[in-house]
């Protein structure tokens, strides 16, 4: 209820009054505007969820919603984008295809590392990185998690955990050292995709 869009949101921008006439008319269009929008997103939200459990990985789309920020449209569409996790031998492989590890550079005999490359699926990075910012809080099991918790085997359950407490201390920890959240964040959702990697391999 207290999140952008939300219903409490929504009565409360339901309250705002115009002066001038023409000022209501433009807010009122734009707000219904958004409105559709938000109803025409339900409801492929709801399609996508009837047609889930036909999908190969409907049992990996399950598991990574044991992870924080990853609820059902997030791990769809990371999903969706990098298929199956299991080409990838180890964790690193699917960062870097990510573009989420930091470019490298050479010169006289130093070593230097840089921005994240951005190879890779920019659709799937993005998700992650939104993703990511859920960990900027400390570690708790919410209401909504402990939800999609139930149906998971418990190996699954325990490394969504292990992600939070290393996840959201890392943040903690590279902000408190003076990196920008923007660059914590990022750092975050490199080591997210790792756990993914990880619950992906857990799946029955």
């Amino acid at each position: 209820g207290k999140a952008n869009w939300g219903p409490a949101h929504r009565r409360w921008l339901s309250e705002f009054v115009f002066t001038a006439p023409w000022s209501q008319m433009a807010f009122e269009e734009h707000r219904r505007a958004i409105e559709d929008r938000i109803a025409q997103c339900a409801r492929l939200e709801t399609a996508l969820r009837e047609a889930a459990p036909q999908w190969r990985f409907h049992p990996v789309l399950q598991a990574l919603q044991a992870l924080r920020g990853v609820q059902f449209t997030a791990a769809l569409g990371i999903l969706a984008e990098i298929g199956d996790l299991g080409r990838f031998e180890r964790p690193r492989q699917l960062m870097a295809w990510l573009g989420l590890t930091p470019s490298e550079h050479s010169s006289g005999g130093t070593r230097r590392l840089g921005g994240i490359t951005k190879t890779g699926n920019g659709y799937a990075r993005k998700l992650l990185i939104e993703t990511a910012w859920s960990y900027r809080y400390p570690a708790k099991v919410s209401r909504i998690i402990q939800v999609r918790h139930e149906p998971l085997a418990k190996p699954i359950v325990d490394r969504a955990w292990d992600a939070q407490l290393r996840l959201c201390g890392r943040y903690r920890r590279l902000t408190l050292h003076g990196k920008h959240p923007n660059v914590a964040i990022v750092a975050v959702a490199r080591e997210l995709a790792g756990f993914i990697w990880d619950i992906a391999r857990l799946t029955p």
